[in-house]
């Protein structure tokens, strides 16, 4: 097995940057997950770490080898594609052996590896199916299989469960996530699905326009994201950004519809100047609806802020709600039996505690320093 190192890896087409210094450290054994918005360079990077794309500039190693010039077949990688690439001729058992057989493998050792990977998957009885017979979900199970084996040192994923249906996406992350656990296989998954980046990974790397913005486990990342943009791409729903000032020399934050006093936790990165523009974050399910909550009152010095509720979503075991102050629209969740009503007022309260500030200009967290200098 092997890890896998990007240092100060860029990538251009012709005059177009797609990947700006980019240093990662995937560990040996590690699920990392490369998340990001479609164009944030997170398949031409996958696709550099297996050689199906050169290098512009930096290096990429795999185990202790630069790898830059070597072809993809010298790499010791498996890729598993978006579009499964399964053979419509072969059958499943055909499809399985067909690498194998090109490296000229003794037959006795393909049928024994291509036995193991049908157990493994539980597709034995698909063997002698050709893929127009699968469903999605097993022609994605038999291109998993034609990765295993290889038994490769690197497994890389490009957006694997795209084409499938909700609920099987569901049953196969959990699939390939056990899968890579009893097989200890380095694996880099790319996906631009926030939920499956943080239900499979063992860390995540988040990218946007080239650039990597974050690299931790999804708790991390989640409860501490370094910028704007990684606060509002991580997490179901968003999180909520009102903009605010210091006042106070200060000690106090101000909305436009609201004033709450600055967080023990936050004041020394808040500083003591008045009129400093800042974003204040705040997860939808740290608002909660005020005792009384029908009617605005007058708690906007303790974080309390009337809305307008203009868009219910019934989930079941939990309601979100949109409700507009002024300018601002904030999203909450709460329970169904607290569900408000379209066109009522409600009073939301802060959690104070769980409170994100950014810097209005750069948009960084005050507390973060830049996470790919």
């Amino acid at each position: 097995m092997a890890g896998v190192t990007l240092r100060n890896v860029s990538k251009n087409f012709g005059k177009t940057k797609v990947i700006e210094r980019l240093d990662l450290e995937i560990q040996d054994e590690e699920f990392m997950v490369l998340v990001g918005p479609s164009g944030c360079g997170k398949s031409t990077a996958l696709r550099m770490i297996a050689g199906l794309e050169e290098v512009t500039g930096g290096e990429i190693l795999i185990g202790d080898r630069v790898v830059n010039d070597l072809p993809p077949k010298e790499r010791d990688i498996a890729m598993v594609f978006q579009s499964y690439a399964l053979y419509p001729h072969m059958t499943v058992r055909e499809n399985l052996a067909f690498g194998l057989k090109i490296r000229k493998m003794p037959q006795d050792r393909v049928d024994r590896l291509v036995a193991e990977a049908a157990r493994i998957l539980d597709i034995e009885a698909l063997l002698d199916r050709r893929p127009k017979e699968l469903s999605g979900g097993q022609r994605q199970r038999v291109a998993v299989g034609r990765a295993i084996v290889r038994k490769p040192s690197v497994f890389l994923f490009d957006e694997p469960l795209s084409n499938l249906d909700a609920k099987l996406r569901i049953q196969m992350r959990a699939e390939i996530s056990k899968l890579q656990q009893a097989l200890k296989v380095t694996t880099v998954y790319v996906t631009h699905d926030q939920v499956e980046a943080m239900t499979m990974g063992r860390r995540i790397a988040v990218l946007n326009a080239g650039i990597l913005q974050q690299v931790g486990s999804p708790l991390e990342v989640y409860e501490k994201p370094v910028n704007v943009f990684v606060a509002n791409f991580i997490g179901t729903p968003p999180m909520n950004f009102v903009p605010a000032t210091t006042a106070d020399q200060g000690a106090t934050l101000r909305a436009v519809r609201f004033s709450i006093p600055t967080p023990a936790a936050w004041r020394a990165s808040v500083g003591n100047a008045d009129g400093r523009r800042l974003i204040l974050g705040i997860r939808p399910e740290k608002l909660t609806i005020a005792e009384g909550g029908e009617g605005g009152g007058d708690g906007a010095a303790a974080g309390v802020v009337p809305v307008v509720v203009e868009v219910l979503e019934l989930l079941g075991n939990e309601v979100i709600f949109h409700g507009r102050a002024g300018d601002d629209v904030l999203i909450a969740k709460t329970a169904p039996r607290r569900a408000p009503t379209i066109g009522a007022t409600v009073s939301l309260r802060f959690d104070l505690e769980a409170l994100h500030l950014f810097d209005a200009e750069t948009e960084r967290r005050l507390d973060s320093a830049p996470a790919n200098p």
